[in-house]
């Protein structure tokens, strides 16, 4: 990604399609250039899976990925692998019942590119970015409770924990007792309504945005991502 939400860029972790930063060494430490069967638990662009299928002809990959959107824009992919990749909706907390249908019983590598993309941040309709006013959403699936759902409906005690927990957030009290006394007269329906909520609250170091720990917590909440992770490990 190519920012951190730095002012003078606009950028909201990067203006341009997702590019792996660490493809080198993760493609080194899944030997991929021996051949196999191996797992892209997060398909987001592609940029992992590619790297694989072009390490060894005779590679075989199944690719994860619980965003609709990158699922579409995977189709090209799919077809020039022809037949040796599988591309499959779904979260990568299922990947043993994923990777069994598939029709296999076991891989030679995993990989999973924890978080968000700046795929997703960049669109301000998806709710993930503080910086890209639109609806306060983050859901990856587009299905289930959105972070508006969360911010409007959770307890001041529950929205505490998320920040605390999820976000490391210090002033996590203050800013849950905040959100309960403002949507008691209008309640949160986009990003810059609590993004400008939680500035109001919290002082950061230069050039990150004082929402990025709030907004970090609503979307693993959301999206339920370290329940997700254990799964994946377990399964991988």
């Amino acid at each position: 990604m190519t920012g951190r939400g730095v002012r003078s860029t606009g950028a909201a972790g990067g203006a341009a399609r997702h590019v792996p930063v660490l493809l080198a060494e993760v493609s080194e430490a899944l030997a991929a250039a021996r051949g196999g069967v191996f797992v892209d638990g997060t398909f987001g662009a592609g940029g992992y899976t590619q790297a694989i299928l072009k390490a060894n002809p005779a590679n075989r990959l199944i690719a994860i990925d619980r965003d609709p959107e990158a699922i579409a824009a995977g189709a090209s992919l799919l077809a020039k692998a022809k037949g040796r990749l599988a591309l499959i909706p779904g979260r990568f907390g299922a990947m043993f019942e994923i990777v069994t249908e598939a029709g296999f019983e076991a891989v030679d590598g995993v990989v999973l590119d924890i978080g968000v993309s700046s795929m997703q941040l960049d669109q301000a309709e998806r709710g993930f970015s503080f910086r890209h006013n639109g609806p306060l959403d983050m859901r990856m699936e587009r299905t289930g409770l959105s972070a508006a759902d969360l911010v409007n409906g959770a307890s001041e005690a529950e929205l505490a924990d998320i920040f605390h927990f999820y976000g490391e957030e210090r002033r996590a009290r203050a800013i849950a007792r905040a959100i309960i006394e403002r949507r008691r007269t209008r309640q949160f329906e986009t990003t810059e309504q609590l993004a400008d909520l939680v500035a109001g609250l919290v002082r950061t170091e230069p050039g990150i945005h004082p929402a990025t720990r709030v907004f970090q917590a609503l979307r693993i909440a959301v999206n339920d991502e370290l329940g997700e992770l254990v799964l994946a490990l377990h399964a991988a």
